[in-house]
């Protein structure tokens, strides 16, 4: 049995495990694809306090190692419930079930998609959610963002430095991320804004081969070609597993508060999963902190 079981090995399930392991308690972090989470992907993480500059890659791999040598256990294994059993709760993967006295659910968020039917026919031959992990396959090449936040434009920011030509192709006019980020594609010549305008179709049958895109305010169709398309168009939290057992909001997050507790007793929730307004990595970082306090004191 674990004092706290831990449901995401993101920054804010990795920082449960270390506040519960420095409390003194048992803990067991459950992380059904990469340890990290989404911060692994990013290639230059500038705004987390007392860090200048470091890889995600990095800051995820500090932490997990932080959170080994305290003692906390590890496993790989996807989550697909949670159930109560004789009043502790009891987490089931796909291979096992762990008794756990607390849980904190830390699952985090999955990329939102464009909903087009060759999205998913042609993902990994031409669309891809993750500029880092695919953009230097179209190196010399023209391809297109999707997106306006923080995350389109460090993309698009990114493949510039390799891609003959980057469209930032955006449904509003204006952007939503950061403007630090946008003064700086300002200055890139190859990159171009296509705003107020969403994207219609695919185009291409093996691999993509351009865009059709339509302008929402004067209702014209137009084209691009373009090798490849990265969507970063939000993302949607994972925690249809736990909808039967805690509350969620009409959007898909678990209803929790600045202290980090759900509806049901001695399970917390922590990072993007959890409603709140900011996601950011020091936010991620506070709720792993508060939940594995917060599940601490309830088990005093």
């Amino acid at each position: 049995m674990y004092d706290i079981g831990i449901i995401g090995g993101g920054t804010a399930g990795l920082t449960a495990a270390i506040y519960g392991q420095r409390a003194g308690k048992s803990t067991l972090v459950l992380e059904g694809l990469n340890y990290g989470g989404q911060i692994v992907n990013s290639p230059n993480v500038e705004n987390y306090p007392g860090i200048a500059s470091i890889s995600g890659a990095e800051f995820s791999m500090n932490l997990m190692e932080q959170a080994s040598r305290l003692g906390a256990e590890m496993k790989t294994e996807q989550v697909t419930g949670i159930s109560e059993e004789d009043g502790h709760k009891v987490v089931v993967t796909t291979g096992e079930s762990y008794v756990c006295r607390t849980v904190v659910i830390a699952t985090g968020m999955v990329h939102r998609h464009l909903g087009l039917e060759k999205e998913i026919k042609l993902a990994g031959a031409g669309v891809s959610y993750c500029a880092t992990c695919d953009g230097m396959f179209f190196r010399g090449r023209d391809v297109a963002v999707v997106g306006g936040g923080n995350t389109a434009l460090q993309d698009a920011d990114f493949l510039s430095n390799y891609c003959n030509k980057v469209y930032l192709v955006h449904r509003r006019d204006e952007f939503r991320g950061e403007n630090n980020l946008v003064q700086a594609l300002e200055k890139r010549e190859n990159v171009e804004w296509i705003l107020d305008t969403v994207v219609k179709d695919i185009l291409g049958e093996q691999t993509v081969e351009g865009l059709e895109l339509h302008n929402k305010k004067t209702g014209a169709d137009s084209a691009i070609k373009v090798a490849g398309v990265f969507v970063a168009v939000g993302q949607i939290p994972k925690n249809q597993e736990f909808a039967d057992y805690v509350s969620l909001d009409d959007a898909g997050f678990i209803r929790a508060s600045e202290d980090c507790m759900t509806s049901r007793a001695g399970v917390f929730a922590a990072g993007d999963c959890r409603t709140k307004e900011v996601r950011q990595l020091t936010t991620a970082a506070a709720d792993g902190a508060v939940a594995a306090l917060a599940a601490v004191k309830y088990l005093a």
